[in-house]
């Protein structure tokens, strides 16, 4: 089905919630399911991709109800058991299979795992080599570095060193299943460290659970980047809420930006760890103007925006908005440090370069990034399945009439994309 605008307003105003943040709904389910104890998880994201993760948490033994208010974990407290010998499909979601597959090694009895043909082209090499260095024994099955997946039980633990270049999930996934193997975990972390606000996340997760994990920055040798240390223990139920994502506001922000307007847009904290918050700064540099208040964000623009140079190392998933802003700004805007978006749902530079070049946008791709020069034409654009695309391209409806087909993957990020930007006064369809 094709997303586009149904009908330009004169301006965006009004007040919305933030979606609950998928990174964390991820992060709260997995620890949870592994505490010992019942937790209550309030406002997760029940999206395709969080749907993905319970589904993997139960097959390996928690027990999760879904309620009107909360979710209730109760948890396996370390004891994990696959219920299947069947593969566990992880549908789309990267994040759960990364996090996972380093559970998986926990079990007292093996575990397979899957997912869709997109699923199945995410490098998992660097992951899968650190758990055999940690007395796992962990496999492609297809000997090609990717899912489908084996992970045998038994994981001793200890010293390991991994790239920082490639998935921030590959060492978030380490340090979750850290503190329930037998010797723990030191884990070096070479250079180039990319997306360590993710780590952060999951630091503070794993902090509210009663695990604690130490930091050891720019080691004498000058190779490593960060060292984390993480000693055997057990997590702890709790009650959590998981706070606004900032990447899904990401599209309700720029819908404003790019429309012109006000708008109010609640549960995002400025004293968050997510990355993506430097969204906002993007934002101003462009020439909006933001205040903040801590718990909410108001954003006024006039519609006119500027282009900028944005590093986006560690906001990779932000990489198809600031796409869009640049489409609709005046003069050029280069993106950088973002080669590491090559591996996600899709190879997000080049699909974010083939969209914008059918609608004869200038745009020059290159390793890391694009430049791209204001302006473009009416048209259509795939989305190539890409939750993140399908969002940010479907703001170009503000300016020309755009269609995103295959536009409804929205659903594996962000469910409520329609009616949550229907309360800002944009009217957006499938047809």
């Amino acid at each position: 089905m094709d997303l586009k605008v149904k009908s330009i307003p004169e301006k965006l105003e009004g007040t919305v919630n933030a979606p609950a943040s998928k990174s964390y709904s991820h992060r709260a389910i997995m620890i949870a399911a592994l505490a010992e104890g019942e937790s209550k998880l309030y406002n997760v994201l029940l999206s395709e991709d969080v749907l993905s993760s319970i589904n993997a948490c139960e097959k390996l033994g928690a027990v999760i109800i879904i309620n009107d208010d909360f979710i209730l974990v109760k948890g396996t407290n370390g004891k994990i058991h696959n219920s299947s010998n069947e593969f566990i499909n992880l549908g789309n979601s990267g994040t759960t299979l990364r996090l996972i597959t380093s559970i998986s090694a926990l079990s007292d009895n093996r575990v397979l795992l899957s997912g869709d043909s997109s699923l199945r082209t995410r490098p998992m090499g660097e992951l899968i080599n650190t758990l055999n260095e940690l007395g796992v024994n962990a496999s492609a099955l297809k000997y090609n570095d990717k899912a489908p997946l084996k992970i045998e039980p038994g994981y001793t633990g200890g010293i390991a060193t991994i790239k920082g270049d490639v998935s921030s999930q590959f060492i978030s996934s380490l340090l979750i299943s850290a503190p329930l193997s037998d010797k723990g975990l030191y884990l070096n972390v070479l250079r180039d460290f990319v997306s360590k606000p993710y780590v952060d996340m999951t630091i503070d997760v794993m902090n509210k659970f009663g695990i604690q994990v130490a930091k050891v920055e720019n080691d004498a040798s000058g190779n490593v980047d960060t060292a984390f240390i993480v000693q055997p223990s057990t997590y702890t139920a709790c009650d959590y809420i998981v706070e606004g994502d900032f990447s899904s506001a990401s599209y309700l922000l720029a819908a404003c930006a790019i429309g012109g307007g006000e708008i109010r847009v609640d549960n995002l904290f400025e004293n968050s760890k997510q990355g993506d918050k430097i969204f906002l700064d993007i934002l101003e540099k462009m020439g909006c103007t933001v205040e903040w208040s801590y718990k909410h964000v108001v954003i006024k623009s006039d519609g006119n925006l500027t282009g900028v140079e944005v590093d986006l190392t560690n906001s990779p998933d932000l990489i198809c908005t600031v796409a869009a802003l640049a489409a609709c700004a005046s003069g050029e805007t280069k993106i950088t440090g973002v080669a590491h978006a090559r591996f996600k749902e899709t190879d997000r530079i080049k699909t974010c370069c083939e969209a914008l070049k059918n609608l004869n946008c200038d745009v020059e791709e290159f390793d890391d990034g694009m430049i791209i020069k204001g302006g473009f034409e009416s048209g259509t654009v795939d989305s190539y399945n890409d939750h993140r695309l399908a969002m940010a391209f479907s703001l170009l409806g503000l300016k020309e009439d755009v269609r995103v087909s295959n536009g409804e993957v929205f659903n594996i990020s962000f469910p409520n994309f329609i009616s949550s930007m229907s309360q800002i006064g944009l009217e957006l369809e499938l047809d």
